[in-house]
Parts: structure tokens; sequence; C-alpha cells
């Protein structure tokens, strides 16, 4: 951070510690569990949900600036319940973490300017809303108002000032939003996406505003259940079609590289969205790029099988690690991506991949 001290930096640098720590003790039966059957409903199920441990809403999307160049962003607040102080009436209790990340995919850098920040909530400096989209660490915000999300982020390397209009209802995945993971329905999390969201706004790189536009995607998540001992990590792409309609689709992977469990969610045009079984999911990895800092080693094309279809996925650029283990401990592959059919690209979205650094144990 530019203009801290080097006492400031070793209490961020202890608060950081303290919040990993808290990560990875925090125990599944000190929050409420999962269950199918309880039904989504909206407004309400927009803001945060304390009673259980983990949660993220998570927007990645394309850029276009006026010149026609074309980057990839990524905005996620997580909220994580630490379990302790439930019984202690002070607002400056230790009960839940917010944690933030931010980046941009820039191919003429040829790798990731990104951020992230982590705090304890508590208004207001840090917190996420309970019955609306409002999650925020100081200057840092994503809102939900009018019909429309709005997110500001003021990094040192860059800025976001961006509107995202849904054009759509919340589209819910599994089975009416309950989203299993593994063969056991205990590992499970409640789960909606908004695909298509149209973009307007305002990115600042290098000292330069610059308005923009372009198409995004937001996933809100939220569960009890930390990665199962038999996960390594998991694979995940969320797309925005080129004939108005999404594809979602995960796997989540074992130590030896085979899949544990997958599903998704297909929308094409207008379509009825259709729920894909794992039997309907496949993901099979292609060329491989080694990250220079960590050693990681990443498949980052693909061929995807979703039903009767066989698709492929390609990086905008190579270099999309994000390093976030000053915040959430974890080191990922969160990157633009773009997605064809016979060699005709049909959609657009981001790719994510865990579990290649190292397993991610805190969510």
């Amino acid at each position: 951070m530019k203009g801290t001290t080097r006492a400031t930096r070793i209490l961020l640098a202890a608060v950081c510690w303290l919040g990993l720590v808290l990560l990875t003790s925090a125990r599944a039966e000190d929050f409420a569990p999962v269950l199918e059957g309880r039904r989504l409903t909206f407004p309400a199920d927009h803001g945060a949900h304390p009673e259980q441990r983990t949660e993220w809403w998570y927007i990645t999307g394309w850029l276009t600036d006026e010149r026609g160049r074309e980057r990839g962003f990524q905005v996620t607040f997580f909220r994580v319940g630490t379990g302790i102080g439930a019984d202690n009436p002070s607002r400056f209790a230790p009960r839940q973490l917010i944690l933030a990340h931010a980046a941009i995919a820039d191919p003429n850098t040829g790798h990731l300017l990104h951020a992230e920040r982590v705090e304890r909530a508590l208004d207001p400096l840090a917190g996420a809303t309970v019955g609306q989209t409002r999650a925020w660490i100081e200057d840092w915000s994503l809102t939900l108002a009018d019909g429309a999300y709005r997110t500001r982020i003021r990094a040192d390397d860059f800025e976001l000032d961006l509107a995202l209009t849904p054009t759509g209802p919340p589209l819910l995945n599994g089975r009416d939003g309950f989203s299993q993971k593994t063969p056991d329905p205990l590992n499970a999390s409640f789960y909606y996406s908004r695909p298509q969201l149209a973009v307007s706004g305002r990115l600042r790189l290098a000292d330069t505003d610059q308005p923009v536009t372009g198409r995004a995607w937001l996933d809100h998540e939220w569960s009890s259940e930390i990665l199962p001992e038999e996960a390594q990590g998991w694979d995940w792409i969320g797309i925005n079609l080129d004939d108005g309609g999404s594809l979602m689709a995960f796997r989540m992977r074992r130590r030896d590289g085979s899949t544990l469990w997958a599903g998704g969610t297909l929308q094409e045009g207008e379509q009825p969205a259709r729920i894909l079984s794992p039997d309907q999911v496949k993901f099979l990895p292609g060329r491989r790029w080694q990250s220079p800092r960590t050693g990681a080693d990443y498949p980052v094309e693909w061929e995807i099988e979703i039903a009767d279809r066989r698709l492929s996925l390609r990086p905008l650029m190579d270099d999309q690690e994000l390093d976030g283990r000053r915040s959430t401990g974890v080191v990922y592959w969160e990157g633009a991506a773009r997605l064809f059919e016979a060699e005709r690209e049909i959609g657009r979205g981001y790719l994510e991949m865990t579990g290649y650094w190292r397993r991610p144990l805190g969510l």
C-alpha cells in the first residue's frame, strides 16, 4: 500500500494472519446447514446470510473501451463467519470477516492487475447487509438498488466504477437453488446467478480514465461446509452466450485430477434453463501454463462436454493467476475466456481454477 508506515504494514499483516486462522478453524456445526427444500426468495436472498459460514458475491466480465480494447475484470466480496464471539454483545466481537478481491486482466500487460482487502465486519468500516445486496470495505463496495448493481473499487493500479443491469430474473442453479457439490448432499450451497449483466461505467488505468461498456456475470453463493477432504479443488465456468443465454458448469476435482462431482445450468437463447446432471458435464484439460511466481501448473485451455455438445475454452491470456494469500490465503487462476463450438466463438465469460497451487482450506 502506498503511504503506509512500517508499523501499519506489520499490523495489517497480523490482522490478515488472524483472519486466515479464523477461516480454517470455524466449525460447520457452528452454523446453519444448507438443506434442500428451502425456497430462495427475492429481494431478501440478495442480502447476506450470517447464519451460514461462507458467502460470496462474485462478479466477472469483459469490458471494452472507446478504442475497442478488451479487458477482463473481477470484483468479489466474501463474508466469512468465524464461529467466535456469538455470545458476546460487543459490536467489536470478531463474528464476521469481510474480504474482497478485485482484478483487471489486461493483454497490454500480459498479467493480472489485482488488489485485495480484509477487515472485521464493523459498521461503518466493513460489512455485508442482511436483506439487500450491500457489501463494503471502506471505499470498496457492491450494492443493488433500483434494479441495478453498482461496484466501486479504488486500488493503487486501477479503479472501477461500474453499473451492472440485469436482463432477467435470478437464475437458480442446482435443484431450485440447492447446489450439491459431492455425492454427499451434505456438501452443498445455496446458489443463484445473474448472467448477461449489461455493464457501463468507468475504468482508470495508468492515471487515465476511460468509459467502458461490456457484459458481466454475478454469482451469489452461501454455505456452511468447507472443501471436503477428498477434494483437491474445483474448475468452474460462467459464460454469457452470444444467443442471449448462459452456461454455468463446474466440477469438484480429486487429488489425482479425476472428477468427484459435476453440474451446471444451461440456458440456450430464450429457452427455459436446463439443469445439468453430473454425467452431462465433462471437463477435459488441454494446453497448460506454469506460473513463474508460484510454480502452479494450470490447464488454461479446455474441452468441455455439455450434454451432447463439445465445446472449447480458450483464455484471453495465459497469466491470470490471482495471489490472494494476504486475504483468503488462496492462490487461484481466475480469468477471462472465450467459448467456441466447432471453431466458432459462441460466448465469453470467466474460468476459475483452484487447488493447482495448494488445496484451498478455508473457502
